[in-house]
């Protein structure tokens, strides 16, 4: 594992997780050569070599506040990258928003085909949970499930699956800003909280007043993160994204740039930054990381 001093650069420090989670999402999915070959060979081509690792840099933070075991962090890390791996796949297919492009490369369903995605997805879910259920995770089993229960309900009808099939009802349809806030606290805030979450029950402070801060910081961090993707979506290029640019308004989803406006929408962000910045001046304990890493998500849209 690399060590990376706690006073490093936050490049430095994010690369070395990156590439920690890397390695553990290579061990995690199975082999290739193994049958049946061509499930597994496209489930680690949707997992490996890609994505800015987002929440596994929230869970491995979040952890770090408590010296949470980087081994619980490693596992915990790669669950939640699994889930969001296998939502991405679900999410582009053709019954959903039909994307041909992810990360820079063809989307699964275009790689494979599309029974194979689905069975990606499906797949990818169950080790998500196989990883954070596996036995002598923690040294407390009832913090263990605790962590497992937060992040199955993260990822279904009352998170990010529901927030998914609210965004698909909402495909030309004028929603009012408190209903857009609610679509994405549960289609992207959910499975964010649930990264920060992760970390903190690593670390052993799930149910204390810290615990409660950092759920505040990931709710804001959460929205923050969409807010400023529904910016990019408007204003990067497909090359910049690694995905379809102008995809959202092509489609006549609402955004908070289509109901806001740029200048507002980047506002709002602020807004939520500094909403993030100030639960974590209710904790004591390191919080660098995750300030850094909030400061670079807002960046991204800048």
């Amino acid at each position: 594992m690399s060590v990376v001093a706690a006073d490093a650069p936050f490049a430095d420090w994010a690369d070395a997780v990156r590439n920690r989670v890397e390695r553990a999402l290579e061990q995690a999915l199975p082999e290739s050569a193994l049958v049946p070959q061509r499930l597994h060979q496209a489930m680690r081509y949707a997992v490996l070599g890609g994505g800015k690792r987002v929440r596994p840099l929230l869970t491995c933070a979040a952890g770090a506040v408590f010296a949470a075991p980087a081994t619980a962090l490693d596992q915990a890390a790669c669950a939640v990258e699994l889930i969001h791996a296998y939502s991405l796949v679900h999410d582009d297919l053709p019954c959903m928003d039909d994307d041909d492009l992810r990360r820079g490369k063809p989307t699964v369903h275009i790689a494979f085909d599309e029974a194979t995605a689905m069975l990606v997805g499906d797949s990818l879910q169950s080790l998500a949970f196989a990883l954070l259920s596996a036995p002598g995770l923690l040294a407390d089993p009832a913090a263990q499930l605790a962590m497992a229960h937060q992040l199955a309900v993260a990822s279904g009808s009352r998170g990010m699956a529901g927030g998914q099939a609210i965004d698909l009802d909402s495909v030309g349809v004028e929603l009012s800003v408190p209903q857009l806030e609610h679509m994405h606290m549960h289609k992207t805030g959910a499975l964010i909280r649930a990264a920060v979450n992760l970390g903190v029950g690593c670390g052993g402070a799930l149910g204390t007043p810290a615990a409660t801060a950092l759920d505040r910081y990931a709710m804001a961090v959460g929205l923050a993160f969409q807010v400023v993707d529904d910016i990019l979506d408007a204003e990067a290029s497909t090359a910049e994204l690694g995905k379809t640019a102008g995809k959202d308004e092509a489609a006549n989803k609402p955004t908070y740039v289509s109901m806001l406006g740029i200048t507002p929408a980047r506002e709002l962000a602020q807004t939520l930054h500094a909403r993030a910045l100030g639960a974590l001046d209710d904790i004591d304990g390191d919080t660098t990381r995750l300030r850094q890493l909030a400061q670079t998500l807002l960046r991204r849209g800048a």
